[in-house]
């Protein structure tokens, strides 16, 4: 199965090292940084979204963009993931790298809908603009507790 990568290069020592001696343009590629456009296309098209992040992500912002292309997700159980993957709905959590080859396997019994669905009901402005208040109530807490760290 064909691998293609995109993003940014965090660490090029570790690129250079562990990721480019792999890259060989056929199974393994890599497109760099992409635009929205290209990263819909990619995003849309893949078979899964892999998401191999060894910290606690706060949010996982290319996992809700995956998702709301209808791409299921692996993903580490770390940071925020346990929030936006529900195991065997909308992807897969995992601990190892074994568990996530499992998972690839596994990935036909999710249904891509279901991906899309989560990111409607959890994830739009509208879903922000209905619950608003909640949002209020949040900045206001985060503005007293500033007051009052602040004398």
């Amino acid at each position: 199965m064909k691998l293609i990568m995109a993003g940014i290069i965090q660490d090029s020592q570790y690129y250079e090292k562990k990721i480019r001696p792999f890259i060989d343009g056929k199974n393994v590629t890599y497109v760099g940084s992409v635009g929205p456009e290209k990263r819909d296309s990619l995003l849309g098209n893949a078979y899964a979204m892999l998401h191999p992040i060894h910290f606690n992500e706060p949010f996982g912002l290319s996992v809700v963009e995956s998702m709301a292309c209808g791409t299921p997700v692996i993903a580490f159980n770390r940071g925020s993931m346990p929030e936006l993957i529900r195991h065997g709905h909308n992807g897969f959590l995992v601990q190892t790298v074994d568990e996530a080859v499992v998972s690839v396997h596994n990935i036909p019994m999710i249904e891509r809908s279901a991906c899309r669905r989560v990111v409607v009901e959890r994830f739009t402005a509208d879903r922000m603009a209905k619950n608003y208040k909640n949002y209020i109530d949040v900045y206001r807490r985060v503005l007293k507790m500033t007051r009052l760290e602040g004398r």
